[in-house]
């Protein structure tokens, strides 16, 4: 009886399409199915092997060079956080938040309309694949006669270094070009974090809007996450202000009319 009731009969074979036909619209891993009380074997390496690629992302150093290089013709300068490594950047969040002081002290000051900021985060991967080709595509989408200062490239650096960088050069919204924290179906995952006179420790999450997600051809491609991050910086810059005062509506419903 035992061994009857750990070997689970194999599923119909109408069950069996179904499920295949539902993966087909997911990323999510369901019906998986089981051998005896665990996942099957191919199931279960393919379990490790995405948690090893998540593990690798947020370890695999920050290369700014391949950014950089994916940036010809675009000026940039590399800065660095407060952390001095890997390893204490993951355990003091607080230190990747803060621009070093010695990188502040060389960021040029102007009028700048926008500084885009590129950050390693949790996933080095992200931005290098991702970053570049969206800080073209959006800068292309901007109205004529936009100040855009040199892109910034921060080593070990999460979303709030942008309020920093920003303050310093003296622009008036940041765009954060993030490493998302991976996960089991994700390690290439980018994030775009837009906000308005930003000020180093009294911005919050509250004054930020966030474009999550960016990693084509699963999530979003990069030409659509520029027309919605432009349209956000326009009116922005309307509004004199980003987060819970902004709302991308872009993808809302047209109103009903009235009859």
């Amino acid at each position: 009886m035992l061994v009857r009731a750990l070997v689970a009969p194999p599923p119909p074979e109408s069950d069996a399409a179904l499920w295949q036909s539902l993966r087909r619209h997911t990323q999510a891993r369901i019906g998986l199915g089981r051998a005896g009380s665990a996942l099957p074997t191919r199931h279960r390496l393919e379990l490790q092997a995405a948690h090893a690629a998540a593990r690798d992302a947020v370890h695999s150093p920050f290369d700014p060079d391949v950014v950089a290089a994916a940036l010809t013709g675009v000026p940039t300068i590399r800065v660095r956080s407060a952390a001095p490594d890997r390893l204490t950047y993951l355990q003091r969040p607080d230190l990747g938040r803060r621009l070093d002081d010695l990188d502040r002290a060389h960021l040029p000051r102007e009028d700048w309309d926008v500084v885009f900021v590129v950050a390693d985060g949790l996933s080095s991967r992200a931005v290098h694949e991702h970053a570049a080709p969206v800080i073209r595509a959006t800068a292309g989408l901007l109205p004529a006669g936009w100040r855009v200062a040199p892109v910034v490239l921060a080593s070990q650096a999460r979303v709030a270094l942008g309020d920093d960088v920003a303050y310093a050069v003296g622009a008036a919204m940041v765009v954060v070009l993030v490493g998302e924290r991976p996960g089991m179906s994700a390690a290439d995952s980018l994030g775009a974090y837009l906000t308005y006179a930003p000020r180093p420790g009294r911005t919050t999450d509250a004054d930020r809007n966030c474009l999550s997600n960016i990693r084509p051809p699963l999530g979003l491609s990069h030409a659509v996450a520029a027309g919605k991050l432009a349209a956000l910086m326009r009116r922005a810059r309307e509004l004199g202000a980003t987060g819970v005062a902004l709302k991308d509506d872009a993808d809302a419903p047209p109103p009903v009319s009235a009859r």
